[in-house]
């Protein structure tokens, strides 16, 4: 007779373990729109492809996260495939300084949705908490790793950080729900 009764941290922990799992799986069809595109003869793409590899550890995690508890994933995923693959091949054949900007942009928004995350959760539930905590700083380091690389030198930089970035923060809002 266990089960969720009123209070239970559980729904919360579900909802962002569902967004979490859409947010690593539209990372690593971004990356893999981009070097769709780029291949692998850049600098850029092999930056992509180490950043690519991170994003499917992660999502990975949240799959099987999600098989232990119980979680159903969001029924957007189809969505995600399509939108997060085109925006990867859009932004790498823009340039490869695009790229980065896209990168930037995701992962910044990225930054700001985990840091509020561990900030709910507390010591409420320690394994998501101890993922979360570990992936944030490895979605710090692909910001950084694109802004170093040329994000903000990209053609039309400000508009395609906060046309993307508003993206992400629809993209959780509905991932959460839906």
């Amino acid at each position: 007779m266990g089960g969720w009764k009123p209070g239970d941290p559980r729904p919360a922990a579900d909802s962002m373990i569902r967004v979490d799992q859409a947010g690593e799986y539209g990372a690593t069809r971004i990356y893999a729109g981009q070097l769709a595109v780029m291949g692998d003869r850049s600098p850029a793409a092999r930056t992509i492809a180490g950043m690519a590899a991170q994003e499917e550890r992660h999502r990975k995690f949240f799959d099987a996260m999600m098989a232990r508890r119980g979680v159903r994933p969001t029924a957007l995923q189809p969505f995600w495939n399509v939108a997060g693959f085109a925006l990867g091949a859009v932004t790498a054949a823009i340039g490869p300084r695009a790229a980065m900007a896209c990168t930037a942009a995701v992962e910044t928004e990225i930054d700001r949705h985990y840091a509020e995350q561990l900030d709910r959760l507390g010591d409420g539930d320690p394994e998501l908490g101890a993922a979360v905590a570990e992936f944030r700083a490895e979605e710090i380091e692909h910001r950084d790793a694109a802004i170093a690389a040329g994000a903000e030198q990209a053609i039309g930089y400000p508009f395609m950080s906060g046309l993307i970035r508003a993206g992400c923060r629809a993209a959780i809002a509905l991932a959460k729900r839906i």
